[in-house]
């Protein structure tokens, strides 16, 4: 029987059938999922929502940018460092050992040694957050960067890159397009887990908003397009004690099977982009000190005028 949300809560909801807009893992024990799979009639199934395809060398080179012409690369994800190198190879670009990788998190910091030693080139990293992200890119702003995209894409980013002056240009290396979903009955699962914006659109796109199950969603853009799309979170990460997805989908599964009211969280959503040049602009201007003579100077210059 197809499972209905109710317009405001849901009651007394055992959930049994999670459906995981992920790729699935090679290695469920090493998953975040896997304490949720343990749990008794749990069944876990993994369908990407989307697929990424890189652009063509064609397709670049209309973009009308030579590589060799910037400093450094800014990188948000493991796919658009794939298709990067890829469009190096196919355009016999030799990226120089001087290029620097700003990268958002560790993690796609670690993904360059696939295609870099990592020890001989200049990567630095931050930890996901948008603020920090955008101060690193800031400490190095002498540089021409080249922000590397996989559209479509959020533009907070070169925005606030515009606004605060930086001199760069956006690429894209890649597309993500919806994976064809019309063999699936969407309204199986009790609790669907979506991880980016354009994962909402596909499921709007091809199952509409009627009766949707539950929503659980990683990250502030992602539930904000679940919201402007007209459906309901359920549960969000990261929050306060909810630092990851998984952790998110195993509280709510406990509130459910414990027979508690779900109530769909309240949003909204922080303009990150406008509060950050905000801040910046909200910073005293430093202003250079004249250099103090030394103290023995002073006192020897005392005892010349007396």
């Amino acid at each position: 029987m197809p499972f209905n949300v109710e317009p405001n809560t849901i009651n007394k909801l055992k959930i049994k059938n999670i459906l995981i807009s992920q790729p699935q893992p090679a290695v469920i024990e090493k998953s975040p999922y896997n304490e949720v799979a343990q749990r008794e009639g749990v069944k876990l199934t993994f369908q990407p929502f989307m697929r990424i395809e890189g652009v063509s060398l064609k397709e670049f080179r209309s973009q009308r940018t030579e590589i060799l012409d910037y400093s450094a690369v800014i990188f948000t994800s493991r796919t658009t460092i794939d298709n990067f190198f890829r469009i190096c190879e196919e355009a016999r670009v030799n990226v120089p050992e001087t290029m620097k990788y700003i990268c958002i998190t560790e993690a796609v910091a670690l993904y360059l040694q696939k295609y870099i030693v990592y020890r001989k080139r200049k990567i630095f990293f931050a930890d996901g957050k948008f603020d920090n992200f955008m101060e690193l890119i800031l400490k190095h702003k002498t540089e021409k960067f080249i922000l590397a995209l996989a559209e479509p894409h959020n533009p907070e980013i070169p925005q606030t890159l515009e606004k605060l002056g930086l001199n760069f240009r956006s690429l894209v290396f890649a597309h993500t397009v919806s994976t064809d979903l019309s063999g699936m009955n969407i309204r199986d699962y009790d609790l669907l887990v979506f991880y980016s914006p354009n994962e909402i659109s596909s499921l709007v796109s091809q199952f509409g908003t009627e009766d949707i199950p539950m929503i659980a969603v990683l990250g502030e853009n992602t539930a904000k397009a679940a919201v402007e799309a007209g459906l309901k979170i359920y549960s969000k990460a990261p929050a306060p004690g909810v630092p990851n997805i998984a952790q998110a989908v195993l509280m709510l599964m406990d509130a459910a099977n414990k027979g508690e009211e779900l109530t769909p969280i309240e949003f909204s959503h922080s303009h990150k982009a406008e509060n950050f040049i905000k801040a910046q602009e909200a910073k005293p201007v430093k202003r250079s000190r004249a250099k103090r003579k030394p103290a023995e100077e002073s006192e020897t210059e005392k005892k010349g005028t007396k």
